[in-house]
């Protein structure tokens, strides 16, 4: 069982919380839920939030996006700075990536394309 990795349900989108040590805490969860409304604002609607790391050691996060749209890598940029800046961080200790998926590899049902946009990100193993 893993103790440094929670899921939870934020709207339609499917987040991987996991901290380096320890649990997940509550800030992990408002960096998520910051993160997800940040991300529903500027980016296209199949932008997903996929996974929110917090490395400890550094006190940095790590923000995955998942989405089938090119032009959300353009959105990370700004979006990367305006979080950094609600959360009192440097621009070094917050990273948030785009990954972006063909439609062909992912469908677009409710839950599945969630789940799909998780394995390809690698934030979740394939269902055997």
């Amino acid at each position: 069982m893993e103790f440094d990795t929670d899921w939870i349900t934020l709207g339609k989108h499917r987040v991987r919380l996991h901290a380096t040590r320890g649990f997940p805490a509550e800030r992990l969860r408002v960096v998520a839920e910051i993160a997800r409304v940040a991300i529903e604002s500027n980016m296209s609607a199949r932008a997903r939030l996929v996974e929110v790391v917090f490395r400890d050691p550094d006190s940095s996060y790590e923000v995955s996006v998942g989405t089938t749209m090119n032009e959300d890598r353009a959105c990370a940029g700004p979006v990367e700075a305006a979080l950094a800046t609600v959360f009192g961080l440097t621009s070094d200790q917050l990273t948030l990536t785009v990954k972006v998926v063909s439609q062909d590899e992912v469908n677009l049902s409710f839950g599945t394309y969630e789940r799909l946009l998780a394995q390809k990100i690698g934030a979740t193993a394939p269902i055997q």
